[in-house]
């Protein structure tokens, strides 16, 4: 049985629309990170890095249990295991992987800081936000190019590059200064996936409001802001201590 330890965010959807993709049975667990669950000793014990998403897979390597963080990881992990979603052909795989890459070393990271100072930051910086925001749509260029000559970012084969940028550009696209339409075109087809629609989705009938827009509406707490951006983020955790 697989466990996914999972919040709204863009990082755990690639995880979950993953799982749904593949159709394996797992156990999603929320992980309130506006509460700080992520501090709690039993989830720092399996990730020290206080981040989601988790999987926990009981049947690892050599049927033992396996504990997994970082995204790219866990999607490696998945494709290979179930030699689903990632393609054979050295080329092509080695393109999947490209894309990837680009999606954990560069989308995320401006998306997050993008997000970082136009909503969550104490001080509004305006040349901050105008780099983020620059620079996201520098990235939604190449992608748009990129995908005016292929169907999907590997080639004509559906892969992990997909299911990483499609959650990441969901969030981001609202922020696209110029039209995108081969983005456009790709979004709607990998959209309309059953399993990327359930993944993009999960728990989200149970969640409270407020973790949903996680401060992109109303101003985030004080005790929720120390835990994701200041002074408890930032202070010496022991794994097993909170």
């Amino acid at each position: 049985m697989i466990d996914l330890y999972f919040a709204p965010t863009p990082n755990a959807r690639k995880i979950s629309i993953m799982l749904e993709e593949l159709g394996l049975p797992y156990n999603p667990h929320e992980v309130d990170i506006i509460a700080g669950d992520q501090f709690k000793p039993e989830f720092l014990a399996m990730n020290p890095n206080n981040k989601i998403p988790v999987l926990v897979d009981s049947d690892g390597p050599d049927g033992l249990p396996i504990t997994l963080w970082e995204t790219g990881a866990i999607m490696m992990y998945l494709a290979e295991k179930h030699n689903r979603f990632i393609p054979e052909d050295p080329r092509a795989r080695y393109e999947c992987l490209k894309w990837l890459t680009f999606q954990i070393a560069s989308i995320g990271p401006m998306g997050g800081q993008h997000a970082f100072f136009r909503f969550y930051a104490r001080e509004q910086i305006p040349m901050a936000i105008e780099r983020y925001h620059n620079e996201l749509n520098r990235q939604m260029r190449i992608m748009n190019t990129h995908l005016e000559i292929t169907r999907y970012f590997a080639g004509e084969e559906y892969s992990i590059a997909d299911i990483a940028i499609y959650a990441w550009w969901i969030p981001i696209s609202k922020y696209t200064t110029e039209p995108r339409p081969a983005l456009e075109r790709w979004s709607a087809e990998v959209g309309a996936r059953p399993a990327v629609s359930k993944g993009m989705n999960i728990l989200i009938e149970t969640l409270r409001p407020e973790v949903i827009q996680a401060g992109l509406q109303t101003k985030m707490s004080d005790e929720s802001y120390s835990g994701l951006y200041g002074n408890r983020q930032y202070s010496q955790i022991e794994v097993g201590n909170t």
